[in-house]
């Protein structure tokens, strides 16, 4: 799959894990380090609309989470409790003693998980459009996991794949083209079979590895953000009386410590749609004491 991607925006580097090799990109300089988690069926190189600039102020790693991008692909599960001890063992063997999570959706469970979890190597905790708290009873799941299976994923048209990123935004840039272009080229990808079974379980491991409970357990100040336009969050099918207002008021309240904030026109990827009021938020965020 390596082959197969895009050049990244910025330098890709590479880390050796127990269980295989991790992609990363790192850029930046300042006291602060800031550590982004993508989201499902998605790459670090999500995050370069924020890097761009965020890295004048602060240190900014994005990593490929195993199973996607450039980093290995094959794992027993691929649940939040997973990739946060991922996560452990990628910042200790970065010897970066603490830090800030940027999690988005899947990524954001994560993060959640990682919070919870690893309390005292968090500096503040940063959450877009977070999966795990929307709630699903186990038909709901059971159906989610039904449609999201290997031979589903890979043999989703290239038409099919243009309807599904126009989900992901209020109105899609044209600097999305590229993630699209890479998600269209990894069919061909000799390891695209694996990437599709790390997505299977990805979203099992979503719905099984609940993170409802941990969000009372967090400690760290918190940063919530929403989109006030997001088309999968929460979802429209089997919770078509939810609204993003009422979610993200719940998500909120559950935190001991956090801040609320929702970005208008923007969808699901609000960080690459409406980068310049993301940073704008995470900049504020971070600078406040």
């Amino acid at each position: 799959m390596k082959d197969l991607l895009l050049p990244y925006h910025f330098s890709t580097n590479y880390l050796q894990l127990k269980e295989g090799e991790i992609a990363y990109q790192k850029e930046g300089k300042g006291k602060q380090v800031l550590v982004f988690v993508h989201g499902l069926s998605s790459n670090s190189d999500a995050w370069y609309r924020n890097i761009e600039e965020l890295k004048k102020d602060f240190i900014c790693i994005a990593i490929d989470l195993p199973g996607y991008g450039r980093s290995y692909k094959n794992a027993d599960e691929f649940t939040a409790t997973y990739f946060a001890d991922i996560l452990k063992e990628f910042t200790e063997k970065l010897k970066i003693n603490k830090f800030t999570l940027v999690g988005h959706s899947m990524g954001g469970q994560a993060s959640i998980k990682f919070a919870s979890k690893y309390p005292e190597k968090l500096d503040k905790l940063i959450l877009i459009a977070p999966a795990g708290v929307e709630e699903f009873n186990e038909f709901e799941g059971n159906a989610m996991k039904m449609v999201m299976n290997p031979k589903t994923i890979m043999a989703t048209s290239e038409e099919q794949i243009d309807r599904n990123y126009l989900l992901n935004f209020y109105k899609m840039p044209k600097e999305a083209d590229q993630m699209i272009q890479d998600r269209k080229n990894i069919v061909k990808a000799s390891d695209f079979e694996a990437h599709a079974i790390a997505i299977q379980k990805s979203v099992t491991g979503m719905l099984d590895d609940k993170v409802k409970d941990d969000l009372a357990k967090i400690i760290t100040s918190t940063l919530i953000l929403f989109a006030k336009n997001d088309m999968l969050i929460p979802n429209k099918y089997l919770h078509p009386t939810l609204t993003i207002d009422a979610l993200s008021k719940t998500a909120q309240e559950s935190f001991k410590n956090s801040k609320l904030v929702m970005i208008d026109e923007a969808g699901h990827f609000l960080q690459f749609e409406k980068p310049a009021e993301v940073n704008k938020e995470i900049k504020e965020f971070m600078l406040d004491k």
